[in-house]
């Protein structure tokens, strides 16, 4: 997971072209946006950040810096 990336995307993105860009890997199919990543499932790894934290900064109103926080702090704990 590099933060950068993620930040990226976060910036250069709509939910709706991250959303198809994130069903487009599943299915192993080429996604419309660049995702930078080692493989297929690092750059999953970026969309879904990318979506979620897109979706904490509405929800929640917060910044990118709070809802990234959030976000790696969640994998954290799914990692312990």
């Amino acid at each position: 997971m590099k933060i950068p990336e993620i930040k990226r995307l976060v910036e250069n993105n709509t939910i709706e072209e991250l959303i198809a860009a994130e069903e487009a890997l599943i299915n192993e199919e080429e996604p419309a946006v660049e995702i930078n990543g080692a493989d297929e499932g690092e750059k999953l790894t970026h969309v879904f950040a990318a979506i979620y934290i897109i979706n904490k900064i509405k929800d929640d109103n917060v910044d990118f810096k709070t809802a990234l926080r959030d976000y790696t702090g969640k994998v954290r704990e799914s990692i312990s």
